[in-house]
């Protein structure tokens, strides 16, 4: 009895002296708390503050100040690179195509200088890209595709500002306006503006109409069998030899391209310069149309003849 007694007596003197403890780091807080909330303490810790607010004022003014200063010259850079380049020569696209490139590196320096400038070290930046290296590559592969199609596109040249192109696999036409470094710029015959990656363009088939100074206009027309062959041929001969836009020095053939089911076909070619094509291809076409009505050879068409018998015709006038 009298052990268990002493123990609980131990017992009791050891809570005793936990709580004792507890209440003492309570008034050690509590003390902590008092100083900090004492007005003196807090003007410490604002004018401790104001050096480090007033040095971040100074690096974001700098490096505002770097950024304008820095803008500017790549204008003035990229003005004196656009001079270069002309003087040299060089194709549009590849002007073009190198401006757009200056600039996204130019412009990616500037960034790293106005970051250096605001306290984040440059190593720390070319870590960080280190590292995220293999994450970016594949998450920009299409853009990086569309990069290197530009640089094929400007090596092989299939075609050039100025060129009226037609990207086979979606059947996008129109004239080449602009290279850029990821995409390529059409403008349509109606005004509009279409836009292609590099990378489609640089591994799919296309046409390049205007890469040639001249082409050539074929155009085929139908006669009827009642209507006089040599007659037609020698009219198409004649239109084609007088039109003043063909080029001399090319040969004009004129010749029966097929005997089909309810027409002769003829055909005709001359050349003309590319810039010329259209107007001449359809100025002809309106002129094979009157010139043949003029002259009664018969352009066949679709068209339905009904024939009925003379006791069916009599029986149908008995019902009416």
């Amino acid at each position: 009895m009298w052990k268990v007694t002493a123990d609980m007596f131990l017992q009791g003197d050891v809570l005793a002296k936990k709580n004792t403890e507890m209440v003492s780091d309570n008034l050690a807080e509590l003390e902590e708390l008092q100083k900090v909330a004492k007005p003196e303490v807090l003007k410490g810790y604002l004018e401790d503050l104001i050096p480090v607010l007033v040095n971040f004022a100074l690096k974001a003014g700098f490096a505002f100040l770097i950024y304008i200063i820095g803008a500017r010259m790549i204008k003035w850079l990229r003005k004196i690179l656009k001079r270069t380049l002309e003087r040299s020569g060089v194709d549009e696209g590849v002007k073009q195509f190198m401006d757009s490139f200056a600039k996204i590196v130019l412009y990616f320096i500037l960034a790293v200088a106005v970051v250096n400038q605001l306290g984040v070290e440059t190593t720390s930046v070319v870590a960080v890209l280190g590292s995220a290296g293999l994450t970016l590559g594949l998450a920009l592969q299409g853009s990086l595709a569309n990069f290197a199609g530009g640089v094929l596109i400007l090596l092989f040249k299939p075609f050039k500002v100025g060129d009226y192109i037609i990207e086979d696999t979606h059947n996008n036409e129109g004239v080449v306006s602009e290279i850029m470094i990821f995409y390529t710029k059409l403008a349509t015959t109606d005004n509009r503006t279409v836009v292609i990656p590099n990378g489609i363009l640089a591994n799919s088939s296309l046409t390049n109409v205007t890469q040639q100074d001249k082409r050539r206009v074929d155009l085929y027309v139908g006669i009827s069998y009642e209507s006089d062959m040599k007659k037609a041929k020698a009219l198409l001969t004649e239109m084609i030899t007088k039109e003043p836009a063909r080029l001399t020095e090319e040969e004009t053939v004129v010749f029966v391209d097929a005997l089909e089911d309810s027409s002769v076909r003829l055909g005709c070619r001359l050349w003309v310069l590319s810039s010329d094509y259209w107007m001449v291809k359809w100025k002809l076409t309106e002129q094979i149309k009157i010139m043949f009505d003029e002259n009664q050879i018969e352009i066949p068409y679709n068209q339905l003849t009904v024939s009925l018998k003379k006791e069916e015709i009599d029986k149908f006038g008995k019902i009416c």
